[in-house]
Formats: structure tokens, sequence, C-alpha cells
């Protein structure tokens, strides 16, 4: 399952806000530790905005902060309101012309079962939990030692030995 920049961008912004809690931030500010465009980025926090995730204060000292406690934000919620089809093949669309296997076809139901496991996966994590062991990430320009970089680590499941035939 890929996810699409858009939601990309809406997690990042979401776990910047959550570890950048006692301040508020900018777009700018967001834009520039992801390297990010600003139109794009806008049209995130906008939505973000409408779905309650994030609050948007005006003004001279205005700029970002979450509006929910980082623990009652669920990501695989998140990823609901901002991907705008889980459709991983053709046939999955009711626009779909017709397929030759249509009627036997075991992919269909396996890759409606792999997208519900994933966002099953994604339903029992929270906010808190994506930022817990991360650092504030590294504003471009920054002085040494001010803020540590953002380091995310991804370990693979172990390989299952091949059996001897």
């Amino acid at each position: 399952m890929r996810l699409t920049a858009y939601t990309d961008y809406a997690l990042r912004t979401l776990m910047y806000l959550a570890v950048q809690r006692d301040s508020l931030a900018t777009i700018q500010d967001i834009a520039d530790t992801h390297d990010i465009a600003k139109n794009h980025l806008t049209k995130v926090v906008n939505h973000l905005g409408q779905l309650g995730y994030i609050e948007t204060i005006r003004g001279r000292n205005g700029g970002l902060r979450l509006a929910l406690p980082p623990e009652d934000i669920n990501i695989g919620q998140v990823v609901r309101h901002t991907e705008t089809d889980f459709h991983m093949a053709a046939c999955f669309q009711d626009t779909a012309s017709g397929c030759a296997y249509s009627l036997n076809c075991a992919l269909k139901t396996a890759l409606g079962k792999a997208t519900k496991a994933f966002l099953a996966t994604l339903d029992e994590v929270t906010l808190a939990q994506m930022v817990a062991p991360v650092a504030a990430p590294k504003k471009k320009g920054a002085k040494a030692g001010t803020l540590q970089e953002v380091t995310l680590h991804f370990h693979p499941p172990a390989k299952k030995k091949a059996s001897a035939r």
C-alpha cells in the first residue's frame, strides 16, 4: 500500500506539531523542515483544520498547533480522511471495465483483506506513539546542538529460512 504525498504531508505536519507542543508553528516552519512546497502544505493544513486535528491562530503572533492531544489522534483515521481511495487495482472501482477473471478472481478478495489489515494496523497507532521516541526536528539554519534531527528506523521482519526440498 502506498500513501499519497498529501497524506505524507498531513502526517508530517501532525508529527511536527506534536513535538513542538510548547510553541506555535508556521506553515513555513514545517515546509522548511520537511522540504515541502509551502503551497501544497497550505492545502493540507487547511484540510487538517477543517477535520479538527489542528487549530490555526491568526494575527501577528499566530500560527498552528494541535487541536487535540496527540493521544487522541488516531493515525488510521487521519489516513482515511486524507487518502482519496484505497483501490489497489482497477477491479476495485465501480466503473472498471469487465475483467475476464471477475467471476472467480481471488485477487480482489486478497487485496481487500490486505487493505483492511493495513488500516487495522494504523488504527492501533496514535500520534503520541509516533512521536514518543522522536526529538524535535532540526530547523534549517539552526545552530548546531540546538535541536536534534529526526531519525526514524524501520526494521523489516526477519526472513524465513528456505526449507530444503
